[in-house]
């Protein structure tokens, strides 16, 4: 992953500092930066967690008290149940999905069960039609064999 420089003013409308906090961060070595053509960047990253201190230490020394407008409120509100109903669909999806994904298995589950039943019955006609054949070539060896036996017998005695 590469780097994304941000210039010192982007990231003063970012983070809502003015720019002699972040100088001051940068004095104190809490922000990644780099100077190209005379112009200051900042590594956005790198310094998340020293301006969230900071901004935390800002409030401490005012007092702490901090005020949130009603549209601030509906807005959070707002975002929190758009983020429930998308959890929502993505959870119905998903048991669809898993239902129409057990119905196909159930039919072809069905439909290898009617092929093996099928195959069953193939296999068992064929052995009876082989017992049937192996009886009949047994009769016809037998009947040869006596019929030949007989010719002999009788040319045997002539």
């Amino acid at each position: 992953m590469g780097v994304e420089w941000m210039t010192v003013e982007e990231y003063s409308s970012v983070t809502g500092l003015e720019s002699s906090s972040i100088d001051d961060l940068i004095a104190h070595g809490k922000l990644s930066v780099k100077v190209e053509n005379n112009q200051t960047y900042v590594d956005p990253l790198k310094g998340a967690t020293s301006v969230v201190k900071a901004e935390v230490q800002e409030l401490v020394n005012t007092g702490g008290n901090i005020t949130v407008g009603p549209q601030f409120v509906e807005k959070t509100i707002g975002t929190i149940m758009n983020l429930h109903e998308k959890v929502l669909d993505a959870k119905d999806e998903t048991i669809e999905s898993v239902k129409s994904e057990n119905l196909f298995l159930k039919e072809a589950l069905a439909s290898l069960q009617e092929l093996y039943e099928e195959d069953r019955n193939t296999i068992e006609t064929l052995t009876q039609q082989l017992n049937i054949s192996q009886k009949e070539v047994e009769f016809m060896r037998r009947k040869y064999k006596l019929m030949w036996n007989k010719v002999v017998d009788e040319y045997g005695d002539k």
